[in-house]
């Protein structure tokens, strides 16, 4: 029976990790007191007594309780951005190639990436990974959300009942071009160009789409979409999460919230010879959070990696 304690169980991927891992026969949940969660004495008894810990955190919160670690053996799975760009870390993402799988399986150390750059990643790392496109290639992102993905704080705000009318549609955010998924999206594939990035948050609880534009001309290897789409579906073939679709398949439309509450995500390309459009459609909460940390836990205990994971058609 693995020992697992979630710190930071409270917060939005908290509580669906708590969830997925209460119905677990191979796991025994840590539980701290609730009135000790913020104690550090306590958090550092439940850590070093755990087989793995799963971070729940602020990126600063997510540090501090990394350095109160004794016990070498633990596992830390960090749900926070405060790792994800570190080299000694595993990046959690482990169907871009073979070399992220094994660092997850043998590592102590696992970074879950963020939901956005979940879906940039695995359109943009096999491009750039295989000379489709340059490292200084000038990648557009165009992305939209929905709203659990804002933490407890924005769900509060859009499910408050006189809510402001604003949020009744989309709204744009980072306009300042910082947000916080960009140092991952930016390292990850290793670019040499910060890409532009415009996240929408919309009006719906669960499911995410990311959108990358590729111009043909621009490409290392100029590719039609049916070679673009015969490329990741050899570069995904046998991964139980990732479906890369046929050209067409969602006719002139993608809707954002197809896969809530799924754990899988699809790759869809559209477009012409001329302007191509790679997609990733998936559950900000599923393959972009919680899911992806279930994912990562049983790679690191040697299990089958869809073990408790919702996967679609």
């Amino acid at each position: 029976m693995t020992k697992v304690f979630i710190d930071g169980s409270q917060g939005t991927t908290g509580l669906k990790i708590e969830s997925r891992l209460r119905s677990r026969d191979d796991i025994e949940l840590l539980k701290i007191d609730r009135d000790m969660r913020k104690n550090i004495d306590a958090r550092e008894r439940m850590i070093n007594s755990s087989d793995v810990t799963i971070l729940c955190l602020p990126d600063e919160a997510s540090r501090e309780a990394v350095a109160l670690i004794q016990n070498k053996k633990v596992k830390i799975i960090d749900t926070s951005t405060a790792h994800r760009t570190e080299p000694e870390w595993a990046y959690g993402f482990p169907e871009l190639d073979k070399s992220f799988r094994e660092k997850i399986k043998t590592s102590n150390r696992i970074a879950i990436p963020g939901c956005y750059a979940s879906g940039f990643s695995a359109i943009v790392y096999p491009l750039v990974n295989s000379g489709i496109i340059a490292r200084d290639y000038p990648i557009t992102c165009y992305a939209i959300s929905g709203y659990t993905g804002a933490g407890k704080n924005g769900i509060a705000q859009y499910e408050f009942v006189d809510r402001n009318k604003e949020l009744d549609a989309p709204r744009q955010y980072a306009l300042s071009q910082e947000h916080k998924h960009l140092k991952e999206m930016t390292a990850i594939p290793q670019l040499e160009r910060v890409p532009f990035f415009a996240p929408h948050i919309c009006d719906y609880r669960y499911g995410m789409v990311v959108s990358i534009p590729i111009f043909a001309d621009m490409m290392e290897k100029k590719m039609t979409p049916e070679e673009l789409q015969q490329f990741f579906a050899k570069h995904y073939e046998g991964e139980p999460l990732i479906k890369v679709r046929d050209l067409g398949y969602s006719g002139n439309m993608i809707g954002a919230n197809n896969f809530a509450k799924r754990d899988d995500m699809e790759i869809e390309i559209n477009g012409n010879d001329e302007r191509i459009l790679i997609t990733t459609r998936f559950d900000n909460l599923g393959k972009g959070a919680s899911g992806a940390a279930m994912q990562c836990l049983n790679l690191a205990l040697g299990i089958d990696e869809t073990k408790g994971l919702k996967i679609g058609e």
